[in-house]
């Protein structure tokens, strides 16, 4: 604010020595306000016309000032801020009460002084640079919404529809500059940033060389979202200017300030062939309707003559004459005068400076201003603590033209975006959450309902920078070959694949990062990105807390997190060691199926068999020996049926593969090799003074150490596979700490080792970008894509296949499990099933054959008991076949006359 006082002194000496004709121009009968515009400006047109209404209202309601009248003198300041400033102290020099305006917030700050010192209230609508509304310029009261409220309303939008970066062009000015800190405020608050500030010249020197320079650099930037806020003039040549480069067209999404809506409202005709900004945001100071604002829209027409469209800020100007009119009368009506005396601090001076005079009633005025509470055309007249407007609202607009809108909804700061009118709302609990946030379809540049990206690839001519890992393990992951320099690897494929989804072309240079003699160091890799030495990292780069502080990562393409392996110790120790082939329901099942074919073999060979009949004990032990001796292929019985043949043969088949399978598994499991029982996983490692070893260039180091707090003397770095494999069997390190992709490599290819514990710090992989790059969103959509489409499984199933090692690696995969032997099971059991079902069709054939021969012989005698038909079949069943046969022919042959 230095500058602003020197400003001010500078002015004062200019009229000390030319001098001014004060003139008392606040006679008894008068009240003179006065006014500071560019009348020659759409909002100085439309405030003059509707200044003047509103004095003439004034004058004709003597309820308001009794019987003073209300004189509105007004000073023209022509686009000019020295003009603007000696507008107002002439103002002063004539005992004005109130001032209304300045135009512009750079007048309004030095004026501020002056206002403060001279105790004359200053009403600006037009001047809304959020900093005037500091506590360092009492007198001055902006009686429309300011730029924080405006700024706030475009940060929604941006992040309603999604966007993270924009661009910004506005005029190097005080009325604009308070405005972008503002919104860089609030976007900051949304997660959002500015990216790009393009900054005019003030409005009299901004030229089209100077416009065009502008958008040129914004269209070879990557953020295609631009707000342009400026005075009308230089606004609209942006605007024409955006529209002869294509550069309103598919992809850009254009936010117009409050200026656009003013033209439109102003001057819907004005607008040639290129100005016709479809797809345009803008938005305008909300009014809500009423009769007062619906009557003076009918008599705007005739205070204008047709010149010029209301407004707005016509309702605003009309307003805020009222506001200063009924403050004023409280101040008759509570005894005060309209007075005037000399200010000591002026006074002191020589020439016409000492003629200024301080206004008495000033602070009573003031403070009258700041308690208004009134309806008016802009609604709801009251001012907060703070002296800003209530409930200030926006209308949010969609050009479709060129003089042509459609509004597409609201925005106030109680409730935030919304398709209902905010004065609705008001009466309603505050609901800023995003679910709550609407707005209506926009028809987006280009003629589109399709919404724009807001973010393109780069037009600079650059190639994106990929810096990848030049490993020297693991290869798999990255690789570089040194002859052809083609690099290669599952994190590339997945990179690759990814890149092509995206909706545009982004060409790209890998760039291998370390000296091919040892891994490099990640951190490093991804410092580069914050330097700007790369554009992104692609390879095995894990998400790790600290890293997502520097730069964004996308969504993880593979899981990770960190293992324990370790040698593996002896499962077969222990006296039930030989329980461990099977799982529990294997065994179960096995034996159920032992008893199982002992049943049905006992069955089938009953009636035939002698070998399976005998009393009923030595019946039970035959059957159970039966079964089980088949394990050993042991069984002394003989089977002469031809369906118990059937059945025992498909069952030894079945007992072959079980019990060759035990024998492989159980003699892998007594040749493993011996490690300590004490290491378990993490915990336990952690409680021991045993070496670790760690993957050279990893997080992995930094997080044992900092998070777990194991000493860096324990941690032994390794380079590659073979390394790793002969520090553990050599017992230089007692486990290893590393990420499960690489883990589950080294495991495959080295059957000796397993992983023990839990997985833990569960993270993932994934590709990192600068801060806030919309490249990093695209492609965790594209990552999205490639596993939902089964292509990232394909390119992990063709780098990562286990290989080498049939054996699992991990506890309790060495037994066999019952689901590896259902189909042998289900065939046994359904074969046993079907033979006796066509063994009882037989049974029951031959019974109904026997009974109906044999049933005038066997009928009993007088007083013999009779037998049920079940009883009779179980008789039948339990003799043997050819004695039942020999019986039936003797019976035969005695019914024979």
């Amino acid at each position: 604010m230095y500058l602003d006082f020197l400003k001010v002194v500078v002015l004062l000496s200019l009229l000390f020595v030319k001098g001014l004709s004060r003139q008392n121009s606040t006679s008894a009968g008068n009240v003179t306000i006065g006014s500071i515009f560019t009348k020659t400006s759409l909002n100085g047109q439309v405030a003059d016309i509707a200044m003047r209404a509103a004095v003439d209202d004034v004058n004709s309601d003597p309820r308001i000032l009794g019987d003073r009248t209300l004189v509105l003198s007004t000073s023209d300041s022509n686009f000019s801020g020295f003009r603007g400033i000696i507008g107002g102290l002439r103002h002063m020099a004539t005992d004005i009460v109130a001032i209304i305006g300045p135009q512009t917030s750079e007048m309004a700050h030095i004026l501020s002084h002056l206002a403060n010192e001279l105790h004359v209230p200053l009403l600006s609508f037009t001047a809304l640079d959020p900093t005037l509304a500091s506590l360092q310029y009492p007198y001055l009261i902006q009686t429309a919404p300011n730029d924080l409220y405006q700024m706030t309303a475009i940060a929604d939008m941006i992040n309603y529809f999604g966007y993270k970066e924009v661009a910004v062009i506005y005029t190097d000015d005080e009325q604009s500059r308070g405005s972008m800190v503002a919104l860089g405020d609030r976007l900051a608050e949304r997660l959002c940033r500015i990216t790009y500030k393009a900054v005019l010249p003030p409005e009299l020197n901004a030229t089209i060389e100077n416009i065009t320079e502008v958008l040129v650099q914004i269209s070879r930037r990557e953020s295609r979202v631009v707000v342009v806020h400026a005075f009308e003039s230089v606004g609209r040549m942006v605007l024409k200017m955006a529209n002869s480069l294509k550069m309103v067209q598919n992809g850009y999404v254009w936010i117009a300030t409050a200026w656009l809506s003013t033209v439109l409202d102003s001057r819907p005709s004005s607008a040639t062939p290129s100005e016709v900004f479809e797809g345009v945001l803008t938005l305008r100071p909300h009014t809500p309707d009423s009769a007062m604002k619906t009557a003076f829209f009918s008599r705007w027409k005739n205070l204008s003559h047709g010149s010029i469209g209301l407004n707005p800020y016509g309702l605003y100007a009309y307003d805020t004459v009222m506001i200063i009119a009924h403050a004023v009368g409280e101040v008759l009506r509570s005894g005060g005068n309209i007075s005037f005396t000399h200010n000591p601090i002026l006074s002191s001076m020589r020439g016409s400076l000492s003629t200024l005079r301080t206004f008495d009633a000033g602070e009573q005025l003031l403070d009258n201003i700041k308690n208004t509470s009134m309806t008016g055309l802009t609604g709801q007249i009251a001012f907060q603590p703070d002296k800003s407007m209530i409930h200030p609202a926006f209308d949010i607009l969609n050009v479709n033209g060129a003089a042509g809108y459609k509004q597409i909804g609201y925005w106030s700061n109680y409730s935030g975006l919304s398709i209902v009118p905010p004065e609705e709302l008001y009466d309603k609990p505050a609901n800023r959450s995003s679910a709550n946030q609407q707005l209506r379809s926009v028809m987006w540049p280009g003629n589109t309902k399709v919404q724009p990206r807001g973010w393109v690839f780069p037009n600079n001519g650059r190639p994106l920078r990929i810096g990848i890992p030049k490993r020297v393990s693991y290869e798999l992951f990255v690789s570089m070959d040194e002859d052809t320099k083609e690099i290669s690897g599952y994190c590339i494929d997945v990179f690759l694949a990814a890149i092509k989804l995206l909706p545009y072309t982004a060409h790209h240079v890998f760039i291998p990062f370390g000296d091919g003699l040892k891994d490099p160091n990640y951190t490093q890799l991804i410092d580069s990105i914050t330097t700007g030495a790369i554009d992104a990292a692609v390879g095995d780069i894990a998400i790790v807390t600290k890293r997502t502080k520097r730069v964004d990562f996308t969504q993880p393409y593979i899981e990770s997190g960190l293992l324990v392996v370790v040698p593996i110790r002896n499962q077969g120790s222990g006296a039930w060691a030989f329980l461990q082939p099977f799982t529990g329901p294997m065994w179960a099942v096995t034996g159920a199926f032992f008893v199982m074919v002992g049943i049905v073999i006992w069955i089938l060979e009953h009636r035939i068999n002698d070998e399976f009949r005998g009393p009923p004990r030595q019946q039970l032990i035959t059957l159970l020996w039966f079964g089980f001796s088949t394990m050993f292929f042991a069984h002394r019985e003989n089977t002469m049926s031809t369906l118990g043949r059937m059945i025992l043969l498909i069952w030894l088949f079945v007992v072959l593969i079980i019990t060759s399978s035990y024998t492989a598994s159980y003699t892998s499991i007594l040749t493993l090799q011996q490690i300590p029982p004490s290491i378990r996983g993490i915990e336990s490692l952690i409680n021991t003074d045993d070496p670790i070893g760690v993957q050279r260039g990893s997080f992995v180091r930094d997080y044992l150490n900092d998070e777990l707090h194991i000493p860096k003397s324990r941690l032994i770095s390794l380079e590659t596979p073979e390394e790793c494999e002969d520090a553990l069997t050599s017992g230089r390190v007692s486990a290893i700490v590393d990420e499960r992709p690489y883990m589950d490599l080294f495991l495959s290819n080295y059957c000796k080792f397993q992983a023990v514990g839990q997985e833990f710090t569960k993270s993932g992989w994934g590709f990192a970008f600068p801060r806030d790059s919309p490249l990093a969103i695209d492609m965790s959509s594209a990552i999205l894509q490639l596993s939902e489409n089964g292509e990232l499984k394909r390119i992990g199933d063709k780098w990562l296949k286990t290989q080498d090692c049939s054996r699992g690696n991990t506890e309790g995969q060495d037994e066999l499990q019952l689901i590896s032997f259902s189909g042998l099971f289900l065939m046994s059991g359904t074969a046993g099933f079907l033979a006796l079902i066509i063994y009882l069709c037989k049974v029951i054939v031959k019974y109904n054959r026997n009974n109906g021969q044999a049933t005038e012989s066997t009928t009993p005698r007088n007083g013999a008991a009779r037998t049920t038909p079940i009883q009779r079949f179980l008789s039948f069943f339990d003799h043997k076949e050819e004695d039942l046969d020999s019986r039936s022919k003797r019976k035969h042959s005695e019914v024979i006359p």
